[in-house]
């Protein structure tokens, strides 16, 4: 789906925000099909239903609609795929990525998070979210770093999904 000369992975997120880095790569963090694929999946199965429950449980008023209000807030998403590049410039950067992270296959998000408060409400609708739908997710964990900015870190597979949830802080 394309909207304003972008592709569109699902109704709200596009490709362009779930490959932005603040790394310069030669390859302009470009995934492979696959790992298209398995964000697509992310953004329909999961993001889009943690962006509305979330929406319509805690910001819309009585009577305001989801599609018109502008109570509605978006989900930021602060990192999504990551290619190799990427990961190795992290590195250089003095950050720890996992070596086998779900970032490299387009299998994971970090959505930025106004509080502890709002990650602890993400945190619950997704696990929510599993239950309702028998679907599973890899990892989900809501994580601090040091300066005190708070993240929840959605991972999911195609196949193989561990249902490891946690606190971090780093």
């Amino acid at each position: 789906m394309q909207k304003n000369q972008q592709l569109y992975l699902s109704e709200h997120f596009s490709l362009g925000e779930m490959t932005r880095t603040r790394f310069q790569t030669k390859d302009g963090n470009a995934p492979s099909l696959e790992s298209i694929n398995n964000l697509k999946r992310l953004c329909e199965d999961w993001l889009e239903e943690l962006r509305y429950t979330y929406n319509a449980l805690y910001c819309l008023q009585p009577g305001e609609d989801y599609e018109t209000s502008a109570s509605v807030e978006p989900l930021v998403i602060s990192q999504g795929y990551r290619s190799e590049e990427v990961m190795e410039q992290m590195i250089r950067a003095g950050y720890h990525p996992s070596p086998t992270s779900n970032h490299l296959k387009g299998c994971a998000v970090d959505i930025r998070c106004a509080g502890i408060e709002q990650a602890l409400r993400y945190a619950v609708i997704l696990i929510d979210l599993a239950d309702d739908t028998r679907r599973d997710f890899d990892e989900l964990f809501v994580e601090r770093n040091r300066r005190g900015i708070y993240w929840i870190h959605l991972a999911v597979r195609a196949a193989g999904n561990r249902r490891k949830v946690g606190i971090l802080e780093g």
